[in-house]
């Protein structure tokens, strides 16, 4: 087996969406070849209800995946298929916009005014872009979690993972979507099928994502210098090749999203909500929109 090195360790963007929700971006627009088949990660956390009530209106999709994880408060939803709901503490929904669908997203804080959760954004290759638009809602209790020897946690939200099967399938990119919490002080290792990108997203606490006998530095955006693989909160961890992912937990133990997925490889044109492969089918979509006819009958 080998360990994945890492190849660059970087922090979020402020970044303002929707109808002014302000949230921290990982990843997302520009080049995100090295994260294929994912396109954006957004983290929507924050104790300040004027942040984020107005929420993310009615708005279109195309060509891709999104997958909503919830860690408090909730999230309401509704979309031009008629479907409603709302996603509460520890819920997925992941949607197949496909051919096109409009939606809305409100989020709602907890009873304290807090909200956190995640939104990632999965390509569709060319074969699936129009294919009929569908949600996976997916309960908290429905996602299985298993403890290893040494007290790491993983939720398996999606693909196989230490016996386990999420409850998320039939996704186009066959990802593997696992939330992981690590012990203070403790070292393990978490395997990654070597043709998968992969990348972590740390959220609480901080660790190393490094083997100890892999002596390279990596570039940290956090700090413009080379580091150790060295992750803080709000750390985005991109890793090289290889069969397993390394992290060594700080003081107060690490919790992170770890991801990965078979990159496709296809060109990608993309504006705002909308991710298709050439500019041309990009054009048409926006004019689809304007002629109402961007919603296709099921």
């Amino acid at each position: 087996m080998s360990v994945r090195p890492v190849k660059k360790v970087s922090g979020t963007t402020p970044t303002l969406e929707g109808a002014g929700v302000k949230l921290q971006r990982a990843f997302g627009f520009g080049n995100t070849s090295e994260f294929d088949p994912f396109l954006l990660l957004d983290d929507f956390r924050n104790e300040n209800p004027d942040d984020y009530l107005a929420g993310f209106p009615w708005h279109p999709h195309r060509g891709i995946e999104t997958i909503t994880y919830v860690l408090a408060g909730n999230v309401a939803h509704g979309d031009s298929l008629g479907n409603r709901g709302s996603l509460g503490a520890g819920d997925v929904q992941w949607m197949t916009a496909g051919s096109g669908i409009l939606h809305q997203e409100m989020p709602q804080g907890d009873e304290h005014g807090r909200m956190h959760g995640f939104q990632l954004w999965a390509n569709l290759p060319a074969s699936l872009k129009m294919t009929k638009p569908r949600y996976q809602d997916v309960a908290a209790r429905d996602i299985p979690e298993v403890v290893d020897d040494d007290g790491t946690r993983v939720r398996v939200i999606c693909g196989e993972f230490w016996g386990q099967t999420g409850p998320v399938e039939g996704v186009a990119a066959d990802p593997r979507y696992l939330d992981v919490s690590v012990p203070p002080g403790r070292r393990t290792r978490l395997p990654v099928e070597r043709s998968r990108h992969a990348f972590a997203y740390v959220f609480a606490g901080s660790g190393t994502f490094r083997d100890a006998s892999e002596p390279r530095a990596v570039q940290n955006e956090l700090t413009g210098s080379p580091d150790r693989g060295e992750a803080g909160n709000r750390s985005l961890v991109l890793f090289d090749r290889g069969d397993e992912v390394t992290v060594q937990a700080g003081d107060q133990g690490i919790r992170f999203l770890l991801v990965s997925g078979k990159p496709l490889e296809e060109p990608v044109a993309w504006y705002g909500p909308i991710v298709m492969n050439t500019d041309e089918q990009l054009r048409q979509a926006y004019a689809e929109l304007r002629e109402g006819t961007f919603i296709k009958p099921r």
